[in-house]
């Protein structure tokens, strides 16, 4: 008797539900009902033997089973997917626009889009930085894909990974002990500015705002100088900056999610390309 096989299309159910936690929103992105995919999603457990969901009328989450099986069913449609794409690179061509935050945009993206090239070789990558809450709202006019920052526990998007926002100041300056704390931060409309504000605000700490800036490398720079502390990822600490543990000096940040946001209209080209990037961003974030 042969042992049961794992349909593609039962993997890619049960992944979406994983990342929306939502059987409505994987619905939607699978362009299915939502009854399809519960019955996908059921006849995958069937097969495992395992409960990978457990699900109330106020939300859905995965099991143990189901996080250990994440991992396979991720693994196992990338390696399809992979294997469709060396076969035949000469048909996945067109224009992809993508919009991140700048951190990722010039530590992560680069050396992963150029993967992305070399698999496809006819795909063209445009790619924009800035503050992805702007981009979310231009994602169908403007960009194909947006890999956007949202705070701890949000279901707009596919979870990427979760990050830590940590306080940081330069390697050798005890700046942090200065009273007002001089911080340093980007333009209003930046999700750090705005968690370090109020948790500043929030804690009775007094603070002054030393330098502002639209450049996430600027606003590092003159940190590592000793002139301000700043909030950055944990995964994103810079040589010459180290992290300051929340405490008498500084305050506790929100935990943070990279979530990756698609355009509604991609084109079949653009969904292969994007699942193969997601799939190596998945590789390469914190804790994978």
């Amino acid at each position: 008797m042969s042992s049961p096989s794992l349909d593609p299309e039962l993997l890619r159910a049960f992944v979406a539900v994983a990342e929306h936690l939502s059987f409505t929103r994987a619905a939607e992105r699978l362009n299915r009902t939502q009854a399809t995919v519960s019955l996908q999603v059921r006849r995958l457990e069937e097969r495992l033997g395992s409960t990978l969901f457990r699900r109330s009328t106020a939300r859905v989450e995965l099991t143990a089973a189901g996080v250990d099986f994440l991992i396979d069913a991720r693994r196992i449609l990338a390696l399809s997917e992979q294997a469709i794409a060396r076969h035949s690179n000469q048909k996945v061509a067109g224009r992809i626009r993508i919009g991140v935050m700048e951190d990722y945009g010039t530590k992560v993206l680069p050396r992963l889009l150029s993967d992305v090239v070399e698999r496809f070789p006819l795909v063209q990558i445009e790619m924009e930085i800035g503050l992805t809450a702007q981009f979310l709202k231009k994602l169908d006019p403007s960009f194909d894909a947006v890999i956007a920052m949202h705070p701890e526990g949000a279901t707009e998007g596919e979870l990427i990974c979760r990050e830590r926002a940590i306080w940081a100041a330069a390697a050798n300056h005890a700046i942090e002990e200065l009273d007002p704390l001089p911080v340093a931060l980007l333009n209003p409309g930046c999700l750090f500015r705005e968690w370090a504000v109020q948790a500043l605000n929030q804690a009775g700490r007094p603070w002054r705002l030393a330098y502002i800036s639209q450049s996430l490398a600027a606003v590092e720079a003159l940190v590592a100088q000793g002139l301000a502390v700043t909030v950055v990822k944990g995964s994103m600490l810079t040589p010459g900056l180290r992290s300051v543990d929340p405490g008498r000096h500084v305050p506790r940040l929100p935990g943070a999610e990279i979530r990756l946001h698609r355009s509604e209209t991609l084109t079949s080209s653009a969904t292969l390309a994007i699942e193969h990037l997601t799939h190596r961003l998945r590789s390469m974030a914190p804790g994978s």
